[in-house]
């Protein structure tokens, strides 16, 4: 239950983070979720990783599919030298789920250290 519980939290709380904050408040979510709900440090950074995998990439494709891919088209062309817009979804959507795991799993043993 704790597991879901913190994938769900540190979704919404990032999503609501990043609409006034930079993107790296999504570390800060994700520490804060780690180090208020107590999880081994491997499943912290797993449901971090897992939450901002699936927000990232879901952002990503709802903001590109609006215009029909026009910009992430481009930038996939110029960013991995191929036209793959999905792979650069998942890349983005990977960078930012590694900075978030990363982060839970701090917010985790920093909790464990006391």
């Amino acid at each position: 239950m704790k597991f879901f519980t913190s994938i769900l939290l540190t979704a919404l709380l990032s999503f609501a983070a990043c609409l006034y904050l930079p993107w790296w408040s999504i570390a800060l979510v994700a520490f804060m979720v780690a180090a208020l709900i107590p999880q081994k440090p491997g499943k912290a950074f797993l449901t971090a990783f897992i939450a901002l995998f699936i927000f990232w990439f879901a952002l990503c494709f709802f903001l590109s599919s609006a215009n029909n891919n026009v910009l992430v088209h481009k930038l996939s062309i110029l960013i991995i030298k191929m036209d793959n817009p999905y792979l650069l979804m998942t890349v983005t959507a990977l960078i930012g789920a590694l900075v978030a795991g990363f982060a839970g799993l701090s917010g985790s043993y920093l909790r464990r250290s006391k």
